[in-house]
């Protein structure tokens, strides 16, 4: 797979928001193995913006690897700086599917009851309020009511 060419406007805005990130995979002696690979794609899949360290003193064996790892892995290296490495790939969109037929689900709502003196705090009560539920002023839970259909567009 060919990797992913930036712009030096792009490769330093990727630069700027790398610079807090901690180090997600670390390359041994045994340097890119499958296993090492495939932890990377999946911080890449997982992150899009990930910095990887080496533990080798050679420099081009370093340079090496991150060509590497951007051909292969079809990343944009950003970074190359002393034993880091900087990988950018945009992560891809994940696909909700949605359900239509779906009712909404209980949600947890806080009452809050004021005293009748008042220089008292006000008791805080969380109610659990299902799909079918409502909630009325005083904080009471009540069924929803039912909305009943026309006579007249049912007849239709």
């Amino acid at each position: 797979m060919p990797q992913i060419t930036l712009t030096p406007a792009q490769r330093k805005v990727h630069r700027a928001d790398a610079h807090h990130l901690d180090p997600v995979v670390l390359v041994g002696g045994d340097g890119l193995s499958a296993s090492v690979k495939k932890e990377i794609d999946a911080a890449l899949k997982a992150h899009g913006l990930i910095k990887v360290r080496v533990f080798s003193d050679d420099r081009a064996a370093r340079e090496a690897m991150l060509q590497t790892l951007a051909d292969e892995l079809d990343a944009a290296p950003i970074q190359h700086i002393g034993k880091l490495l900087v990988l950018w790939r945009p992560v891809p969109e994940k696909v909700k599917a949605a359900d239509e037929d779906r009712l909404p689900g209980p949600r947890d709502v806080k009452v809050l009851k004021f005293s009748k003196r008042g220089g008292q705090r006000p008791e805080v009560k969380v109610v659990r309020v299902l799909g079918n539920q409502r909630l009325t002023t005083g904080g009471q839970v009540k069924r929803a009511k039912v909305m009943k259909k026309s006579i007249k567009k049912s007849a239709r």
